[in-house]
């Protein structure tokens, strides 16, 4: 069991713990009114979620998630979300710089080994600043949509365990998509999110190979009508679902 007792909350309200787990936490609940408080505020909103009409998040549901995607994997932007897609132009375009790269690399080898040594540290310096600058605009984007006025919860549970979770905007046509306690789905195998509305279905993207648990910020979801979970390979499937699914979540009422 975590070391932060209180941490437990959430898992205690949706019956997430084991037995053990479960009659430790109801000893501590009868002595900590935060977390009673906490735990009747989740009751609630799981109650809300399972009459099939929209809720709306609870004014800690910002503060709960940015804590949940601090302590969980977040997919880095841009991971998979379109599989086997054709070639645009700014692909070539990157292809090409690519070419460039790799041509210029070639002749400061012919310079001198120190150089091209050089040259690849300034290179990685360079990616790992992009990475991250990346993903604190992908945690801004996140943090907006779940401060939006129009933000909706809709969660549904996992075939085989585990929840996933979506909070989205039409306003920003954007969600954030959290997958929490789910069986791993192999070392070679991912849950991959689809985009379901009236006989459409389109990739929103592959989460981490082998793992049961991450967050994800996914767009285009104007129109949809269910959030749609497969176990795809670890590269996802292309145009459709290859598995049964294994989540639906409801988007609209």
């Amino acid at each position: 069991m975590t070391t932060d007792v209180h941490a437990l909350a959430g898992a205690y309200a949706l019956h997430a713990l084991s037995d053990v787990e479960r009659a430790a936490f109801a000893r501590h609940l009868a002595e900590c009114e935060s977390c009673a408080h906490e735990v009747a505020e989740l009751q609630e909103t799981a109650a809300r979620l399972a009459d099939g009409a929209w809720s709306v998040p609870p004014p800690r549901l910002r503060g709960n998630v940015l804590a949940e995607i601090r302590q969980t994997r977040q997919v880095p932007p841009g991971h998979a979300d379109r599989p086997a897609r054709a070639a645009s132009p700014a692909a070539g375009g990157l292809r090409r710089r690519s070419l460039a790269v790799a041509a210029a690399a070639a002749v400061v080898l012919a310079a001198g080994t120190g150089t091209v040594s050089y040259v690849a540290q300034e290179q990685r310096v360079q990616d790992e600043r992009a990475t991250a600058e990346a993903l604190r605009a992908e945690a801004a984007r996140v943090e907006a949509v779940l401060a939006a006025s129009d933000a909706q919860l809709r969660s549904a549970p996992v075939t085989g365990g585990g929840q996933i979770t979506m909070v989205l905007s039409e306003s920003l046509d954007e969600g954030v998509v959290m997958l929490s306690g789910a069986r791993a789905p192999g070392a070679d195998r991912a849950y991959q999110l689809w985009f379901i509305a009236a006989g459409t279905t389109a990739s929103r993207g592959v989460l981490p190979a082998g793992e049961g648990g991450a967050t994800k910020l996914i767009d285009k979801i104007r129109g949809m009508d269910t959030l749609g979970v497969t176990i795809e390979p670890s590269d996802g499937s292309s145009r459709e679902p290859s598995a049964p699914v294994v989540a639906s979540v409801p988007v609209r009422a």
